[in-house]
């Protein structure tokens, strides 16, 4: 593995040399960092953030998309309310935390509410186990604040062109999924879209949402 090369290339560095210049060419240990190379360390660790930036389902479709989710036995139901994703998870650290903070304030500022609908289901299979629920209004708009969110300070690659969905099944069964997209065929619901949530991911309680941005 890597560690194994990583310490084959440092017998191979220090061959030649003495002992004493071999350590002291050698990388400093933990024991003997300064106390401010620790707090620094650790400030920059506390920065990373994990995020999703989504519209979320009011209710009461929100309870009812996830009581859905979780009666086809998708784990994730409980991880995350029902939404649309504008931004996948992605990793900041840093200065970008605070940067895209920022970003976000400034796309919500320069962007209107809009009707929201939801209409049927549909899927991604057989490029991907997902049944969902289809937007039928709002697409534009949403594809709108996507590409907003992701021309800003952080940059994000897309695996699949962009597609405004509300998941309601992942990575279960062929059985299970045709299920799922039988049972929510004829859910339609309508709501209009002023905000969007930033999520940010808790190891014990899975994404909360942690800021709310209004648009206009």
């Amino acid at each position: 593995g890597g560690q194994g090369r990583g310490r084959q290339e440092g017998r191979t560095r220090t061959r030649g040399k003495s002992e004493a210049d071999a350590k002291k060419d050698a990388p400093p240990a933990p024991d003997v960092w300064t106390a401010a190379e620790i707090e620094a360390a650790k400030a920059r660790c506390d920065k990373i953030l994990a995020h999703i930036d989504a519209v979320t389902v009011p209710e009461p479709w929100g309870t009812q998309l996830q009581q859905a989710r979780d009666a086809v036995g998708d784990p994730m139901a409980a991880a995350i309310p029902p939404h649309v994703t504008l931004l996948p998870p992605t990793l900041i650290e840093g200065e970008a935390v605070d940067l895209f903070l920022d970003h976000l304030r400034k796309v919500t500022a320069e962007s209107e509410p809009f009707d929201m609908v939801l209409s049927g289901t549909g899927t991604f299979r057989p490029v991907s186990p997902v049944v969902f629920v289809q937007v039928s209004r709002g697409i534009g708009d949403c594809e709108a604040l996507e590409s907003a969110v992701r021309s800003g300070p952080v940059e994000r690659h897309l695996e699949f062109p962009y597609h405004p969905h509300v998941t309601i099944a992942h990575h279960l069964d062929d059985a299970t999924l045709d299920r799922a997209f039988d049972e929510l065929a004829s859910f339609e619901c309508r709501f209009p879209v002023d905000a969007f949530s930033l999520y940010v991911h808790d190891s014990d309680a899975g994404w909360q949402p942690t800021h709310e941005y209004g648009l206009g």
